[in-house]
């Protein structure tokens, strides 16, 4: 089982995808364990602030250290657990990261807001994470798909475990295109080989349609950006 603490201002955005389908299933099979802290909670100042303006000016609000390190500390077990912190200028996420993180029992993630969050917050944590190189409005997002790329590699959360290998990026190629009935669809059919029951032949032309299909749309994959995205 793997537990998730997440540090946020808005843990509402998050029933949707811990409410429903796999993270459900996970959630009730005590495969994962899903946990909020709203760090506004932990403020001590007359209004529950957690951000004020930066000093040496300029536009927007920063987050104020010692809000979310008191929320942090408060965790029980946070000093052995994998911290994480999301922000654009962090490593850049991808399958492999998310394999490392699936070996963690305990993972700390600390959602930012606003324009930016006081430079002493990156000493509380062990990793920076981005999920791409764009802006979003709040960690919130990539929280999640921290949560659901990391719950999908724990043991018994997918009910087909070997479908997981088979998913783009696992081995450093896409996905082999699938089909399923019907056999023909708009004067389109499947592929002889899928049907002849030859599994040495479909396994052969499922990995020629991989390393094709990347080389066409992910050609970074195989010039040594493997796994990047």
């Amino acid at each position: 089982m793997i537990k998730f603490d997440v540090l946020t201002l808005f843990p509402e955005m998050f029933h949707g995808i811990l409410d429903d389908s796999i993270l459900k299933r996970a959630k009730d099979n005590n495969l994962i364990e899903v946990n909020f802290h709203n760090f506004r909670e932990y403020s001590k100042l007359k209004h529950h602030n957690v951000d004020d303006t930066p000093y040496g000016g300029g536009a927007g609000m920063v987050l104020m250290a010692p809000p979310i390190y008191d929320c942090l500390v408060s965790i029980d077990g946070y000093k052995d657990a994998h911290k994480i912190l999301l922000t654009p200028q962090g490593q850049k996420y991808n399958q492999t990261k998310a394999k490392e993180l699936s070996s963690y029992n305990h993972i700390i993630i600390i959602c930012g807001h606003y324009e930016g969050f006081d430079e002493r917050i990156r000493t509380f944590v062990d990793e920076e994470i981005s999920i791409g190189d764009f802006i979003l409005t709040g960690g919130e997002i990539p929280a999640m798909v921290l949560i659901d790329s990391i719950s999908r590699l724990v043991s018994g959360v997918l009910h087909n475990e070997s479908s997981a290998p088979t998913d783009s990026f696992e081995n450093g190629l896409l996905e082999f295109p699938q089909y399923t009935k019907p056999y023909e669809f708009n004067g389109l059919k499947v592929p002889d080989v899928l049907i002849s029951g030859n599994h040495q032949e479909i396994y052969k032309w499922r990995l020629e349609q991989s390393k094709k299909r990347t080389k066409e749309r992910r050609s970074d994959l195989l010039e040594g950006g493997k796994n990047e995205g």
